[in-house]
């Protein structure tokens, strides 16, 4: 009879065991998938960390010399080196070097993954063990099962009748099947290849199978890059056809890969797409190209520049497109963004990538900020892709696929630095713009029918300004609580201009046509101009509170006194930074009001309002804005014109401005509301309003937002203008929704959108359908789209992806 040694739980309950040796065997379980797969067993060892101590505690520990074993029993665990093993036995070999651990067998490696089995067998070297009835959980929730499981040759780890999903089980139900699950008569891993190979396998969805594989096989799930073909898309779109798109993704290294698609369309044939992807240390950059040659630009509207002209069709098409951003260092970026195509609107009809918005802006930055201090250079060239082509200066439609009207700017600048000590008690600010724009075509609108120009949007060949401006404002509070804001700014520029003999003369036709009557012009090589403003703001806020809310009333006066804007009497001097312009409540009380450098606001004019907040004990809070501008003296650089009439019908072009307001309220329980309007400043008629509501619930979301603009003829509305857009989605189970939009234009009659969609989402399975219509404002042509998506997650996605998806 063999001699042994028993220890009770006491004297087992800290005790040094086996060495290095046995520490393998005692977590021999990590040779399961994912975080199964996750650790390579035979680095276990190599991850403990120098100096660790084996904890073990059991409440028998016994030492069989004969037959050499060490066997510790009930309530078992050890922990080493961040793994901890819980078994009701745990038996060494010391002849056979094997290890055995049975009943209720735990084991959880450093990174959380666990693992489940009756009973585990395996040698201390790894290459070779048995797993019995096997569970797995890994961190990030993907689940394995098998009825056991072996190891051969260090690296061949194969399951036998497995399961695996990544659907975590129902905690009422933990015997209901997952949403999805793969079952597989063996499940073969294979370390060296970091392959994972199902075998004799059958998909089941919602518990039911839909369809068998002899074999398939995917990447190891820790290996985040293994090259292979992807999950394939479909699309369908009204001029492109149906379309399958079939990726392979290329992994060259840890840091660069490449993913080739092809797309087949029914009606346009094969478009081939690659996209190389680079990281270092400080940043990343990507190439992207695409090409196609159309086999039936019929089917696009006809003389658009995706058909292009009757007997000359836009067969091949293609682009090539590339980003980047780098870190300097903690407050310096280096970035790009450049786009390159055959026309102005492949990259939108047939949605490549990150290349397919409506205005893309290709540029080259460099951008710093530190503190307050802000520095941006930047060169820039625009991109409208639209479908439309452009009209020459005779009225005729221009072919010319490229986008020649839109302009470079090389470069633009900006600059602003606010010291950080007070200066005279105040804020002292700088600011320095500057920007040289080049483009190679007069971009002009003409009246309707006719060859006389109404704009001049971009002039030909070249221009560039620098501008400099300091501002200086300092805040007094009385002892009655009145705020007392003194303010002083300088602004300084100058605007060289290379006119075309078509841009002089498209300006003097703009002049001599005007709606207005005849302007002059004075058109020169360079402006120059200077601005001095005085300023003054006064404010009274007054607080009004009671038990259950608190209101904040604050009466609000502006006064500027300038000298006149220069130039504003004649038409000549370029405008392409300040062309969208709007006077509502948010920009009543700006000391300038137009959106860029190009215009500047002269003369002295007064802004009073009154601006107020509440919030009560229940959760609602309101707020409110509404005044008037008034123009005191000089020139109104409202009424003067300018090549894009900016300014026209804003409602302050003339000497006491409309009326404008905003009022909201938001709710606790997810309702918002809003209302704005500008009213003339006579008959209270409505010039511009805007109505918006929403409402997000556990069930419900809905958004609204009505719209009207009153026509503005010379800034190139000629009819009013009326829309109302809806949105919604309501969650009508737990896992699924369903929502839509749409968007109605009143002055034309016509749905211009309208979108619907069914979604499912749950911890392991997404669905998602949709459905779009896109209609012409004019011509009513349809634009249809159709999209669906089916994820499984750690699987892949299959279906036509979001770029074939109508924003919602």
């Amino acid at each position: 009879m063999g001699v042994a040694a028993t220890l009770d739980r006491r004297s087992a309950r800290l005790t040094r065991l086996l060495g290095a040796t046995a520490l393998a065997c005692l977590f021999a379980a990590a040779v399961m998938p994912e975080s199964v797969f996750a650790q390579s067993v035979t680095d276990l060892g190599a991850n403990i960390p120098e100096g660790s101590e084996m904890l073990l505690e059991a409440d028998t520990l016994i030492y069989d010399n004969n037959d050499e074993t060490v066997t510790a029993s009930g309530g078992v665990r050890i922990d080493y080196g961040g793994n901890r093993l819980v078994a009701n036995q745990v038996t060494y070999d010391r002849r056979s070097r094997r290890l055995v651990a049975v009943g209720d067998v735990q084991i959880v490696d450093p990174q959380g993954t666990t693992v489940y089995s009756d009973k585990i067998d395996v040698t201390d070297d790894f290459g070779d063990g048995f797993v019995n009835a096997l569970r797995v959980e890994t961190v990030d929730k993907t689940y394995f099962a098998a009825e056991s499981g072996e190891r051969r040759g260090g690296f061949l780890t194969t399951f036998n009748n497995g399961v695996y999903t990544a659907c975590e089980p129902c905690e009422d139900k933990p015997d209901k099947a997952p949403v999805w699950r793969i079952k597989a008569k063996k499940i073969i891993w294979n370390q060296k290849a970091k392959t994972v190979r199902f075998e004799n396998s059958s998909f089941e969805f919602l518990g039911m199978p839909l369809g068998n594989f002899p074999a398939f096989e995917i990447a190891d799930p820790t290996v985040k890059r293994k090259s292979g073909f992807l999950f394939p898309g479909v699309s369908f779109k009204s001029d492109l056809g149906a379309g399958i798109s079939i990726p392979y993704y290329i992994a060259l290294s840890p840091t660069y890969d490449l993913t080739l698609t092809a797309t087949g369309y029914t009606e346009q044939g094969f478009l081939a797409e690659a996209e190389w992807r680079q990281r270092f240390n400080n940043g990343e950059y990507s190439v992207t190209m695409a090409g196609i040659n159309q086999a039936n630009p019929d089917a696009f509207d006809p003389n658009t520049v995706d058909s292009g002209p009757t007997g000359d069709p836009n067969e091949f098409r293609g682009m090539m497109g590339t980003q980047g951003r780098f870190a300097i260092n903690s407050r310096w970026d280096f970035g790009w963004n450049v786009l390159l195509q055959s026309d102005k609107n492949f990259s939108r009809t047939y949605g490549i990538g990150d290349y397919s918005s409506f205005v893309y802006r290709s540029e080259v930055f460099m951008t710093g900020l530190d503190d307050r201090n802000y520095f941006d250079l930047r060169g820039m060239h625009f991109d409208v892709q639209e479908s439309t082509l452009d009209r020459n200066q005779n009225g005729t439609e221009n072919f010319d696929a490229r986008d020649r009207e839109q302009p470079w700017v090389l470069p633009s600048f900006d600059y602003s630095y606010t010291p950080d000590e007070p200066v005279f008690g105040g804020e002292l600010n700088f600011d320095l713009n500057a920007r040289v724009i080049s483009r190679d075509k007069l971009d002009l609108t003409y009246f309707d029918n006719t060859t006389d120009v109404e704009t001049v949007n971009g002039t030909e060949n070249s221009s560039s300004r620098l501008t400099a401006e300091a501002e200086w404002k300092r805040s007094f509070i009385t002892d009655g609580g009145l705020v007392m804001t003194p303010l002083l700014a300088f602004q300084a520029d100058t605007t060289q201009v290379n006119y075309s003999p078509d841009s002089v003369a498209a300006i003097e036709n703009m002049a001599l046509n005007h709606p207005g009557g005849s302007w002059a012009t004075d058109i020169r090589d360079a402006y120059h101009r200077l601005l001095a403003t005085a300023g003054l703001e006064l404010r009274f806020p007054l607080l009004f509170a009671s038990e259950n809310s608190s209101h904040v009333l604050e009466p609000m006066a502006q006064l500027f006194a300038r000298n006149d804007e220069p130039y504003a009497e004649t038409l000549g001097m370029p405008n392409e930074d300040a062309q969208s312009f709007v006077f509502d409540a948010t920009s009543l009380f700006d000391r300038d009001k137009f959106a860029g450098y190009d215009r500047i606001e002269g003369g002295t004019r007064a802004n009073v309002g009154f601006r107020y907040s509440g919030a009560f004990g229940n959760g609602w809070t309101t707020n409110g804005i509404i005044g008037q501008s008034y123009h005191l003296a000089g020139e109104n650089s409202f009424a003067a014109p300018d090549l894009v009439n900016a300014g026209a019908y804003s409602g302050l072009e003339t000497d006491t401005s409309d009326f404008v307001g905003l009022i909201g309220f938001a709710a606790p329980f997810g309702l918002s509301a809003s209302a704005s309007a500008r009213l003339d400043e006579q008959t209270l008629e409505m010039r511009r309003g805007e109505l918006k509501a929403g409402y997000t619930g556990d069930i419900f979301a809905v958004s609204a937002k009505y719209a009207f603009i009153q026509e503005q003829p010379l800034y190139g509305f000629d009819e009013d203008r009326r829309e109302v857009s809806l949105g919604g989605s309501m969650r009508f189970h737990e896992n699924w929704r369903l929502f839509g939009s749409g968007t109605y234009d009143f002055e034309k009659s016509v749905m211009v959108k309208d979108a619907l969609g069914l979604a499912y989402d749950d911890e392991c399975f997404t669905y998602l359908m949709t459905f779009a219509e896109e209609r012409d404002r004019d011509t009513r042509e349809v634009t249809q789209t159709f999209g669906f998506n089916v994820s499984f997650r750690t699987l892949g996605d299959f279906g036509s992806g979001t770029k074939s998806f109508t924003d919602l």
